[in-house]
């Protein structure tokens, strides 16, 4: 029996770093929850993230002034944001805290240091970065923590 040659498609899925999946598989559920959350489409551009000096032993969520503004304004029944908020909402980091710990647990793969993005909206942009701990295992653990806390 003679194997047929892979597509194209299938050579890039096989031959993706295992990071590049999970920043793709991230990326794609962020901008899901935010465009549903925000009531509005929302659309994320990763961006360069240079390794941070010393990596937390949970993950991180660095969202902007901008987004956390955006946040408030959108989750309040508002339509645009207007001045800058004084603090990041406690549940824009549980909702972030949650798709990263479902797409965590579907598929673990390797971890990047960092991850960034530039989320776009019909209201502009705002910045999101993450650090990621060195441990699979400590990041599992924080998954499931996070999921049975839910």
């Amino acid at each position: 029996m003679q194997l047929l040659d892979l597509t194209p498609e299938e050579d890039a899925f096989l031959a993706a770093p295992p990071a590049a999946c999970l920043r793709d598989r991230l990326a794609r559920r962020l901008a899901a929850v935010l465009s549903a959350r925000l009531r509005m489409p929302v659309t994320l551009q990763a961006l360069f993230t240079p390794s941070p000096a010393a990596r937390p032993g949970v993950p991180l969520w660095q969202p902007d002034a901008a987004l956390a503004s955006l946040w408030l304004t959108r989750r309040l029944g508002g339509q645009r944001p207007a001045g800058v908020a004084p603090f990041v909402a406690p549940s824009l980091i549980r909702t972030l805290d949650g798709v990263l710990a479902e797409c965590w647990l579907d598929a673990p793969a390797s971890l990047p240091a960092a991850l960034a993005w530039r989320v776009a909206s019909g209201l502009g942009g705002v910045a999101l970065s993450l650090q990621l701990p060195v441990s699979t295992n400590d990041m599992t653990r924080w998954a499931r923590g996070v999921i049975r806390h839910a």
